[in-house]
């Protein structure tokens, strides 16, 4: 699963690394404990220009939008329906309600610097752990996205749509079959950590995830699983401190090596 992140690159950097353009009213704050229900950004890309019967003249462009950590349907009473709807499971995403129109037509990608995962010690207590590249470069998960209108504003009201996105989850590799194969440590240790994980995008699929007019959703989805742990092999875990656990705690001392202390998993909300 995914419950916590780190996402502190400036704009600029985020841009270039997505190689996409800022939207008008883009607005990121820099934080290294980014917790459901936060503003957060999201890649995804939308046809502009021509006629939307004929398709003459129209394009995608690649932008980077502000949404909230959490997905909105558009059929939903009222936000609140989002506030646990922070992952979906690549699983049943097609299936379920909340994300199956989504995975249809409105995929995005969901930059990240690294994310915390905890792991169950002796006792029951859980010790976070960071997870990230180990080139220090972002990962982008595959995401999907929404538009939602608030029924209490005025349809002219600026404020009345709200865009909120939810990160897909996989099953996390097998640690036995990994090492069985030969494959890199991380992956073992990844399924040691938890039995999700968060699933990244393969630089090569993403233009095709992010493509609002791919013909098979449900293909895109076994492909970007299928690549996940490859994906995953360069990433590297490190031990963190129990500071991390609060959303009340930000700033870069969150990712500082772990002390003898255990900390509870942290409540999302």
């Amino acid at each position: 699963m995914c419950g916590r992140y780190v996402m502190a690159k400036t704009t600029a950097d985020l841009v270039a690394e997505a190689e996409a353009e800022a939207d008008a009213n883009l607005e990121l704050r820099r934080s290294w404990n980014v917790a459901p229900t936060s503003d957060v950004p999201v890649v995804l890309e939308r046809f502009v220009g021509g006629s939307a019967r004929a398709g003459a003249g129209r394009h995608t462009v690649r932008q980077v939008h502000t949404a909230r950590w959490g997905l909105v349907p558009g059929w939903a009473k009222d936000a609140s329906a989002g506030a646990r709807a922070f992952n979906a499971r690549s699983e049943t995403v097609l299936e379920k309600p909340t994300f199956r129109d989504a995975v249809a037509a409105r995929r995005c990608a969901v930059p990240v610097q690294g994310y915390y995962e905890w792991k169950t010690g002796p006792g029951r207590a859980k010790r976070p752990f960071y997870v990230s590249r180990a080139d220090g470069a972002l990962t982008f998960f595959a995401g999907l996205y929404e538009w939602w209108r608030d029924p209490a504003k005025a349809p002219g009201d600026p404020g009345s749509w709200l865009l909120s996105t939810t990160i897909l989850t996989a099953a996390a590799p097998d640690p036995a079959d990994t090492r069985g194969a030969g494959q890199p440590p991380v992956l073992a240790e990844l399924g040691e950590l938890h039995d999700r994980m968060p699933v990244p995008l393969a630089p090569e699929s993403m233009a095709d995830w992010l493509n609002p007019s791919a013909p098979d959703p449900a293909a895109l989805v076994r492909r970007v699983v299928d690549e996940a742990y490859r994906a995953a092999s360069c990433w590297t875990l490190a031990e963190v401190g129990p500071a991390v656990g609060s959303v009340r705690n930000d700033g870069p001392q969150l990712l500082a090596a772990a002390g003898p202390e255990t900390v509870a998993e942290p409540a999302l909300f």
